[in-house]
């Protein structure tokens, strides 16, 4: 042990804090303390293990239990609780007794020496959460507008972009969705069909779910702006000029 720390530890300036550093220098370390001949055993470690090895045991197949262990049993939720934060596990372990190692900010969840998950540890009240316990991220629910009025029947014939207005509007709060659809239907009476759903297109892109926005952008007509991404650069030739000296532009004194 003094040893290692006169050798190892000490010139390498390494800290239990920081294990994966330590074990990385150790395991260096040990490919080159074993290379070469021992003071005591007069022999090259490496060597002398090969003629041992048919003398040596098995290890116990449970591993030692360094640091403090907590127990928990994985709830219906697949998650464990430490320190009144949650933390996922794969729910085939749902029911099952795990072990809980927190180091260098990192819980460890195992079980019989197998390692389940691995969590930053989160504040209390807060919750780490991976996807891949849960067999991956989970779609979001898509539902259809289900029209009940006759103003809303009528409305939703304009197409998919009737529809994409409506969840807008609902999505911002608007109140007063059902007497901007009786009017938008008596806009579609006086500028056409073909406007209106050109002006609903451009409202749905721009946020806008009342109906004096599409009012407006109807009067506007054709005069509205369209954002588009910036193009490339225009790189081109720039013609060649003839260019004169200054002595041409030189005023001559006159007697």
């Amino acid at each position: 042990m003094g040893y290692v720390k006169r050798d190892l530890m000490i010139p390498g300036e390494l800290d239990a804090r920081d294990l994966r550093r330590a074990n990385e220098c150790g395991a260096d370390w040990m490919q080159e303390v074993n290379a070469v001949e021992h003071s005591e055993i007069c022999a090259i470690p490496s060597t002398r293990l090969v003629v041992e090895l048919e003398l040596l045991g098995s290890l116990p197949q449970l591993r030692a239990n360094a640091g403090k262990v907590i127990y928990r049993t994985v709830d219906k939720l697949s998650c464990v609780r430490f320190a009144s934060a949650r933390y996922s596990v794969p729910t085939r372990h749902i029911g099952k007794v795990v072990q809980l190692r927190v180091s260098d900010g990192r819980l460890t969840i195992t079980l019989l020496g197998v390692t389940l998950a691995e969590h930053a540890v989160v504040v209390p009240g807060e919750t780490s959460i991976l996807d891949d316990h849960y067999g991956g991220p989970r779609t979001k629910p898509k539902r259809a507008v289900r029209p009940r009025t006759p103003d809303e029947v009528v409305f939703c014939t304009l197409g998919p972009v009737a529809e994409a207005f409506i969840k807008g509007a609902c999505a911002s709060g608007s109140t007063s969705l059902k007497s901007d659809l009786a009017i938008l239907l008596r806009l579609e009476r006086s500028y056409g069909r073909d406007a209106l759903v050109h002006a609903l297109t451009r409202a749905v892109e721009f946020g806008r779910f009342h109906s004096s926005d599409v009012q407006s952008i109807l009067i506007a007509g054709k005069g509205v702006a369209m954002p588009t991404k910036s193009g490339d650069a225009l790189v081109t030739a720039l013609p060649v000029v003839e260019s004169r000296s200054l002595s041409d532009y030189q005023v001559e004194a006159t007697s």
